[in-house]
């Protein structure tokens, strides 16, 4: 894929424009000027990185979709891999087996995920507005018109579709109109990175008392994130944070405050549960927390919204560049929003389960994670669903079984690997032995399985299988790529 020239931007017909440059709206941006999709990422805030983050962790479903955007080594050599999670009540999660080249939590900052996902964005030519605030927006059959304030006065962006990836106070998502039902679930939660005098080795740990809970994970770099509530210590968000109150969080939770020293950074939030009813409204589409919004529990948050752009990215650079109907991005909304409601009620479990106040409320969190530490499906299923290799797309009726599901980076027989091969915004198709397929350019890979099978999979750009058959024609397949490929 050729990337964005400014030459490109002048053709609103085919452009995007993408509103907040967080970690969601710089994965899509990217994504799309690396499709030839003219884009432009619009951002209220100066231009500059913070180096505040709440976000910490990246789960291995996010690892490869980075992965197949060549980002992923560079990310996890600056991160810490965390094999084994420490829970409630002494149940631990190895994440050792899962099926994946990444099988790990890696902890590391939001503002090195946006470091890496901007450096990408401004090589595909990216073309960025800081400083500038949506402040109208109106649609009709050609495209989108937003209303913007700059530093020069208010002017107006076109564009043929835009993606409101603006965080849980989305202007868009006000501007079109759409209602972001829930509720708050919890306040005053505490965030703050500090140095312990104590070792906890390399595990997260995270545990409950009658008032309150605490989760410490390392950083690598001599630093622990601590995420933490008390009970009875409801504040407004603008409230400060004390080292001393942090200390008694987690000494209320963990029984020790592990000798906490030099925080460099403190804050304090509330924690709503909402998703908006519909991802997409005629030529605007909403991802990332302008779309939902859960607790923090499962750390959740940033990966759904960056695998919500993967999955939306390969379908707008398809509707714009001619190769599929816009009806395909309906499929976005399809696919994405019972993810976004699953992830919600996990996390509200999870929380829900922290917050166990009462004895017999303790009993059974107690008795629910006892069940989950014996039985091994239990504990399989969950650890794939919180890393994200277990979501699967609904297949269609009659299709192949593995229709929707998600493709592991399986090794080729040309010596490289799957993910390798989607980079660009690819479709892969995994070829068996003795079948031709005539090259499709750049939207094409044909690849062939390193161990012979007679399964022909083509292979989603998001790492999803589009189709596949047992002993495929080559009239088959191509009926196929025409279908998906265009």
């Amino acid at each position: 894929m050729h990337g964005t020239t400014e030459r490109d931007h002048d053709d609103p017909a085919r452009s995007v424009a993408v509103v907040g440059a967080g970690p969601t709206g710089l994965l899509l941006a990217g994504d799309l000027a690396e499709a030839g999709v003219p884009v432009t990422l619009v951002e209220k805030r100066p231009h500059g990185i913070s180096n505040l983050s709440r976000a910490l962790v990246v789960h291995a479903r996010t690892l490869e979709q980075l992965d197949a955007r060549g980002l992923a080594d560079e990310l996890a050599a600056i991160g810490r891999p965390l094999r084994d999670l420490r829970l409630f009540g002494g149940l631990t999660l190895g994440l050792g087996p899962l099926p994946t080249r990444f099988p790990y939590v890696l902890v590391v900052p939001q503002y090195e995920v946006e470091r890496l996902l901007e450096r990408r964005a401004v090589e595909a030519g990216v073309r960025f507005a800081h400083d500038t605030e949506v402040t109208g927006l109106r649609q009709d059959d050609h495209g989108v018109t937003l209303e913007v304030a700059t530093h020069r006065g208010t002017e107006e962006l076109r564009a043929a579709y835009a993606v409101g990836t603006d965080g849980a106070h989305s202007a868009v998502r006000r501007l079109v109109g759409l209602p972001f039902p829930g509720r708050s679930v919890i306040r005053s939660l505490v965030l703050a990175d500090v140095r312990l005098a104590e070792d906890l080795g390399s595990a997260l740990t995270a545990d409950a008392g009658p008032d309150g809970f605490a989760l410490l994970a390392p950083f690598g770099d001599g630093y622990h994130r601590m995420t933490g509530w008390r009970r009875g210590n409801d504040r407004p968000d603008s409230d400060p944070v004390g080292l001393e109150e942090v200390r008694e969080i987690v000494r209320g939770a963990l029984g020790s405050d592990f000798g906490m020293h030099d925080p460099r950074w403190m804050s304090r939030f509330h924690s709503d549960e909402r998703q908006v009813p519909a991802y997409r409204v005629g030529r605007v589409l909403l991802a990332g927390d302008a779309a939902h919004v859960h607790s923090p529990a499962g750390g959740q948050g940033m990966n759904t919204g960056l695998q919500d752009a993967a999955n939306l990215g390969w379908k707008l650079a398809a509707v714009l560049g001619g190769h599929a109907d816009e009806a395909l991005l309906d499929t976005y909304h399809a696919e994405r929003h019972p993810v976004g409601r699953m992830v919600l009620l996990a996390s509200g479990a999870l929380i829900r389960g922290a917050l166990a106040h009462g004895p017999a409320s303790r009993a059974l969190r107690a008795a629910v994670l006892a069940t989950a530490d014996r039985v091994g499906p239990l504990r399989r299923r969950g650890t794939a669903m919180v890393s994200g290799v277990g979501i699967r797309y609904r297949r269609p009726r009659g299709a192949h079984r593995s229709v929707g599901a998600r493709v592991p980076d399986v090794p080729l027989a040309s010596g490289g690997r799957l993910y390798e091969a989607l980079r660009g915004g690819r479709f892969v198709l995994l070829a068996p032995p003795g079948l031709e397929v005539a090259p499709r350019g750049a939207r094409l890979a044909v690849e062939r399985w390193a161990a012979p099978r007679d399964t022909a999979v083509l292979v989603r750009p998001d790492g999803h299988v589009a189709w596949a058959a047992e002993a495929a024609t080559a009239e088959r397949v191509r009926e196929a790529l025409d279908i998906h490929v265009g």
